[in-house]
């Protein structure tokens, strides 16, 4: 069967090999997939078997049926929401240059403990006790949904006033909170795009096969010392971060220095 050597049921393969098409740009995005019938003899296949492998990529977003003009590669438009990443100071103050979000609920807070993940990154062992605070947020002009997490070790949390008895402050009052109590801020971000897990997906909404961007930001205080983590979560197809990098930052992903 041309083209077709994978195991696996018989439209996956073809989907398979239609996709890796897309991938290497035998078919672009805007332009039309063969006919039905052109797959069907360049992949010796039923037409049952085309149906559904073009199914399949229909559900995972890489392909549209436009009625009475057959199938064709989806394109890839600017995402509609840019989340601006930099912060900025006046003064005492603080400002995240992001979306103005709107919270779905109050913010759920909870203790938790650091992870094989969360650990390193806050420079504590596995198992420490950590305050978690949980946002579900909305883009009034897009409908667009993310998923905002701040992890405060205990130790910040009690060498901080109004942490220990307030952990749900807004991350820039926190800033503003830490400045206070004698650091230096600085933050260092990772970012990365990967499938999200079974309650992102209900969470954020998503549709199939829809990626996630993940972004983990730490604020280091005096020393470079790490003392609050926070995670951001949003549709990986809706969504583009901007950041801006300032020539004196030693890290390329670092927002603006206190």
């Amino acid at each position: 069967m041309a083209g077709i050597e994978r195991p696996g049921p018989l439209y996956q393969q073809v989907a398979a090999a239609i996709r890796q098409g897309i991938a290497n740009g035998e078919f672009p995005p805007g332009a039309p997939l063969p006919s039905e019938a052109q797959l069907i003899e360049r992949y010796e296949v039923s037409r049952p078997t085309v149906r559904n492998a073009i199914a399949a990529l229909r559900s995972e977003g890489l392909i549209e049926v436009r009625h009475g003009k057959g199938s064709f590669v989806k394109g890839t438009p600017t995402p509609p929401l840019t989340i601006e990443r930099t912060i900025t100071r006046t003064g005492k103050t603080f400002a995240p240059n992001h979306t103005p979000w709107e919270q779905a609920h109050e913010p759920t807070v909870y203790r938790t403990e650091t992870t094989a993940t969360s650990g390193p990154l806050l420079e504590l062992g596995e198992g420490e006790t950590l305050f978690g605070v949980d946002r579900v947020l909305i883009d009034p002009a897009t409908g667009t949904r993310a998923l905002h997490r701040v992890l405060i070790p205990f130790t910040t949390a009690e060498n901080t006033p109004r942490l220990a008895d307030a952990p749900d402050t807004a991350p820039e009052e926190i800033y503003t909170a830490l400045t206070a109590a004698g650091h230096k801020l600085t933050w260092s971000e990772t970012v990365r795009a990967r499938m999200p897990q079974a309650d992102e997906r209900s969470a954020l909404q998503l549709p199939n096969a829809t990626p996630v961007i993940h972004t983990m930001r730490v604020t280091h205080g005096t020393d470079h010392q790490p003392l609050i983590l926070e995670e951001l979560r949003a549709n990986g197809s809706q969504a583009q971060l901007a950041y801006r990098i300032t020539a004196d930052s030693p890290r390329a992903l670092r927002a603006v220095r206190n």
